[in-house]
């Protein structure tokens, strides 16, 4: 058993509360007191105060004390009373549900590819329902994983109709999260309005330095000493939505142009898995234009 499917199998049983709200006196006593009141036990707990935006932020996940189930749309409707009068922003869920992704992609699979397997293999909590693609290109990877696999061709004239089939999609399939590993195409201000919160994309950090096609390969010939990913929720100014996690690696003269960007494929891999896992695990709130990830 993996690590993460271990994780996985502890929180059986157990809730996620994550919460944000103007800082106050007394916030973790009326959550403490909560819990306390129905025979919880805090399992985990992390916290935060943001000094510039005087906002609080905290992530506790919780289990009964005795065992017994706990029924979340009872917990919901009872929470509300405490969110109400701290104004919170907050949302509480079942720890141990798989949350239902839709992965969207171009032409380039490698990020595809890496979701699929750690899916498979536990390393993810997610189901994945389906991969959408602009290109046909990369439905043998999707079969193979035994995952749907939707061609949606985007052209000028044709993307208001793609992006409604996407949106539909979205719905029929309850998808939770969208994620957008290396899909080459810009969503429109509806869409992302639509999404907001829910759609991760990634891209190299190398921007604005090298955009365009080939980027790896304007930075290679650039002699650049570090390769970096960014994955960040999807607004409509492009690439510049909260960023959830950046990775980056060094590099040198000695590389040659193909393994300099298999460096930079693997950084994208590694920085999208871990924003991906960070939030379905309810451990993402967004604070402005940035984010607060509660390890």
């Amino acid at each position: 058993m993996t690590a993460a499917a271990a994780a996985a199998a502890r929180s059986a049983g157990q809730c996620v509360l994550m919460l944000s709200c103007p800082d106050t006196p007394g916030i973790v006593y009326a959550v403490a007191g909560f819990l306390f009141d129905r025979q919880c036990t805090i399992v985990q707990s992390r916290q935060f105060h943001d000094p510039d935006s005087h906002t609080f932020f905290m992530r506790v996940q919780f289990a009964h004390a005795d065992g017994h189930t706990l029924a979340v749309p009872d917990l919901r409707c009872d929470f509300a009373h405490v969110a109400s009068r701290f104004g919170m922003t907050w949302r509480l869920e079942d720890a141990g549900e798989r949350q239902r992704v839709l992965i969207m992609v171009s032409r380039v699979g490698h990020c595809l590819n890496d979701l699929l397997y750690r899916t498979s293999v536990g390393e993810l909590n997610l189901d994945v329902a389906a991969v959408v693609s602009n290109h046909p290109d990369l439905a043998p990877l999707a079969g193979n994983y035994g995952v749907p696999f939707h061609h949606l061709p985007v052209t000028p004239a044709t993307k208001p109709e793609a992006e409604a089939r996407l949106l539909e999609l979205v719905r029929d399939e309850r998808v939770d999260l969208v994620v957008l590993a290396r899909y080459m195409q810009i969503l429109s201000p509806e869409v992302c309005k639509h999404l907001e919160g829910r759609a991760i994309n990634i891209h190299h950090s190398m921007l604005p330095s090298f955009k365009g096609a080939r980027p790896y390969q304007q930075a290679y010939e650039r002699g650049v000493k570090l390769v970096g990913a960014t994955a960040h929720y999807v607004t409509p100014d492009l690439d510049e939505g909260p960023i959830i996690d950046q990775q980056i690696t060094r590099v040198d003269h000695s590389l040659s142009a193909g393994e300099f960007v298999a460096l930079g494929r693997e950084v994208e891999c590694r920085a999208l898995a871990r924003a991906v896992r960070w939030h379905t695990e309810n451990r993402v709130a967004l604070n402005g234009n940035k984010t607060v990830v509660l390890h």
